[in-house]
């Protein structure tokens, strides 16, 4: 077996050991090869910063095929017709839409998704945070991501949207089933109890649909409703999907960047105390947390266009191109000294949220609840450690710990 062999089998997704801790076996694939075909999942993958980004802008790739070609004309099943309610929740996303339709659906979220209705949030953004705080101040010890990152991400996306803030724990089941979906390894059973929570999150983002248009409340949701571009509107079924992907997606990314990036500020006191004495700022802490232990490790693109070459290597119409961002946002021909945690590296060009077309539309938002969350954290508990050694939830495309117990001095 050769060196690339031996590296290949160990970027092994149900392996422990490989969960809490892919970057060795990332950065050997990395420093052996920039691309490499994985017979596991049938993808080519790609391993380096230069690489990944270039693919992320590359429109020889696409999210889907389906608008080009059908399943048959690239060698594909197509999606499962079992998971009927998860495949109408993808219908629509931004996340999975190629232009034309991409074009047209970015451009009418953007006219009600605008900087100036995320600048507004600032004020109850600090309002949830400081809540939750206050109520974690009240304990020796607490768990940073279910008594304060869980449920302050999605009131912050709740009340952008306007969604009842007592529906978040329902909103929150159904975004945890929904996101294992997208797994390298999902069983029968993950993937029943997501297109459940499709299904009951359709419904109930349908229900709330109506409600907005009985009862316009000038929230983004309501805006959605509403929104028209030179006559064009969006349909129930684009609203409904795009309601869900900005709760998920935006949920997701800011519990997991906030305990995966306190894990590392936890473990690198030195790192910590600069924040604590503002050394450096909150915003350059959170370009770090987005780098270092990146909260998505994977996103993938079709191969759309014959002829095209990737990594310089030669890939056919219907490939799928798998992108390991975790690798990539260690590539030392990018990032210097990049295994090294640094708060000061204050470096936003990373591709923590993607690039390209689907650059993610949600990046100023998590950004403002991010820096928030340090800047309120640091000021309140200078002295928080860990409690104990916090595990990963047995995933790799979502990278996330499974809780995070403080000590709060």
């Amino acid at each position: 077996m050769s060196d690339l062999d031996r590296f290949i089998a160990a970027f092994d997704v149900d392996n422990p050991a490989f969960i809490a801790d892919p970057y060795p076996a990332l950065d050997a694939l990395r420093e052996a090869t920039p691309i490499f075909w994985n017979e596991a999942t049938g993808q080519w993958m790609l391993t380096r910063f230069e690489d990944v980004s270039a693919a992320l802008k590359n429109r020889a790739l696409g999210r889907d095929y389906a608008h080009r070609y059908t399943h048959e004309e690239v060698g594909r099943s197509g999606p499962d017709p079992e998971w009927t309610k998860f495949n109408e929740h993808e219908r629509w996303s931004l996340l999975c839409l190629e232009p034309p339709d991409h074009t047209r659906l970015r451009r009418l979220v953007s006219k009600v998704f605008t900087p100036s209705a995320v600048a507004r949030l600032g004020g109850p953004i600090a309002a949830i945070s400081d809540e939750l705080l206050d109520e974690c101040a009240g304990a020796e010890t607490f768990d940073l991501l279910a008594d304060y990152a869980q449920p302050y991400s999605v009131a912050v996306i709740c009340s952008l949207l306007g969604i009842p803030r007592a529906d978040t724990q329902l909103l929150l089941a159904w975004s945890h089933a929904i996101v294992k979906m997208y797994e390298l390894s999902a069983s029968d059973e993950v993937k029943q109890a997501a297109d459940k929570a499709a299904g009951e999150y359709i419904d109930y983002t349908r229900a709330l649909i109506a409600d907005k248009r009985a009862h316009p409340d000038g929230l983004l949701l309501s805006e959605l409703v509403q929104v028209e571009d030179g006559g064009v509107t969006l349909t129930e079924d684009e609203i409904i999907s795009t309601t869900m992907v900005l709760v998920e997606a935006g949920h997701e990314a800011t519990v997991n960047t906030l305990g995966n990036g306190f894990r590392a500020l936890m473990q690198h006191r030195d790192q910590w105390h600069r924040v604590v004495q503002h050394d450096v700022t909150p915003a350059s802490a959170v370009e770090e947390l987005l780098r270092f232990d990146a909260p998505l490790q994977m996103f993938e693109r079709w191969v759309l266009e014959a002829g095209t070459e990737i990594a310089g290597q030669p890939v056919q119409v219907g490939d799928e191109i798998a992108m390991l961002f975790g690798a990539a946002q260690r590539d030392p021909r990018r990032f210097d000294d990049p295994t090294r945690f640094d708060v000061g590296r204050n470096d936003p060009s990373h591709i923590g949220f993607g690039g390209g077309i689907h650059f993610c539309i949600g990046a100023p938002l998590a950004r403002q609840e991010l820096i928030r969350s340090v800047e309120g954290i640091a000021a309140r508990f200078p002295g928080l450690r860990l409690v104990d050694e916090p595990m990963y939830h047995p995933t790799f495309v979502i990278r996330g710990l499974t809780g995070l117990t403080v000590a709060t001095g």
